[in-house]
């Protein structure tokens, strides 16, 4: 994979994560000190083993910080592509979204999730048309949390691959969470679960683990 930042090895990929978390100031928002922060996400470097790709496209694993020790909207303003900080308009939404039915989400704030995919296959392809597609492949859609762990750690993603949706993520609406450059800036917005959008992919992964 040549066109985004990855590190040459599982574990030398891992540590770049946590720098990034840690120069985002994560354990600030965590309300942690550095060193601890580090301690606190280090166990998931034992489950470096599990972490694989199905495809060269895929992304082999992403350190996951959940929005109950990290909020969304400070993790989205961390983010920075073409120069310009992220932003959202559903801060006054964020906490109506929770995990669809056969998604099972650890308990844990800090996960990795593998094998993941932007959805460049679902190109084109209605929400409510992609997901069965990603599940008789036995994959699972991406949620809210898992979507900014992956502009968090990849920003470039949206610039040189095509942006995404977090199909694992609903509330009581047809709106699907969406990924993208928005006024020139990263993005956390949303579409509708029944609109087609040739620049949008609905994202998939293989497995969660936590420690």
């Amino acid at each position: 994979m040549t066109d985004i930042g990855i590190a040459a090895t599982a574990e030398e990929e891992f540590d770049r994560q946590v720098g990034t978390l840690i120069s985002k100031g994560y354990p600030a928002l965590a309300q942690m000190p550095p060193g601890k922060f580090t301690e606190y996400v280090e166990p998931l470097r034992d489950l470096l083993p599990k972490a694989s790709t199905s495809n060269d496209a895929a992304i082999s694993f992403v350190i996951v910080v959940r929005s109950t020790l990290v909020p969304t909207v400070d993790a989205v303003e961390q983010w920075v592509v073409r120069s310009k900080p992220g932003w959202t308009d559903m801060h006054d939404e964020l906490a109506g979204f929770a995990p669809i039915e056969g998604v099972d989400v650890p308990e844990s704030t800090a996960y990795l999730l593998t094998d993941i995919d932007t959805g460049t296959a679902t190109l084109n392809v209605r929400p409510n048309d992609a997901l069965p597609m990603i599940a008789g492949v036995g994959r699972t859609p991406l949620t809210i949390d898992e979507g900014v762990a992956l502009v968090t750690q990849f920003p470039e993603i949206l610039k040189v691959r095509n942006s995404f949706q977090a199909l694992a993520s609903r509330t009581n609406n047809e709106r699907v969470p969406s990924f993208w450059i928005s006024k020139g800036a990263p993005r956390l917005g949303w579409c509708w679960a029944g609109n087609p959008h040739t620049w949008l992919g609905s994202a998939s992964a293989s497995a969660r683990y936590a420690g």
